[in-house]
């Protein structure tokens, strides 16, 4: 029953290792980031820039054929998790 499903499981698969690609280079610039904030003293959490990026992967997935609020909903938790991620690299700083 689930051989049905075999080609679509290798093409998200597939999709999922270029994903993972993609947010290891966000994660690498993300630590660019805290580290200007950091030096610069700029807050980690900028909530209109937080808003725009949510905003903007939500109209791109409707541009895309996607489904705004799916795209939203990931894209609050990357930048929910960025931020972690900025305040721990400013932390052991």
């Amino acid at each position: 029953m689930t051989e049905i499903l075999k080609p679509l499981r290798i093409k998200i698969d597939s999709l999922d290792e270029q994903l993972v690609k993609l947010l290891v280079e966000r994660e690498k610039i993300v630590h660019q980031v805290a580290a200007i904030k950091e030096e610069q003293g700029i807050p980690v959490v900028i909530p209109e820039r937080i808003d725009e990026v949510i905003d903007q992967a939500g109209i791109k997935a409707k541009e895309l054929g996607g489904t705004e609020n799916y795209m939203r909903q990931i894209y609050k938790r990357i930048v929910e998790l960025s931020c972690d991620l900025e305040n721990d690299f400013i932390d052991k700083a």
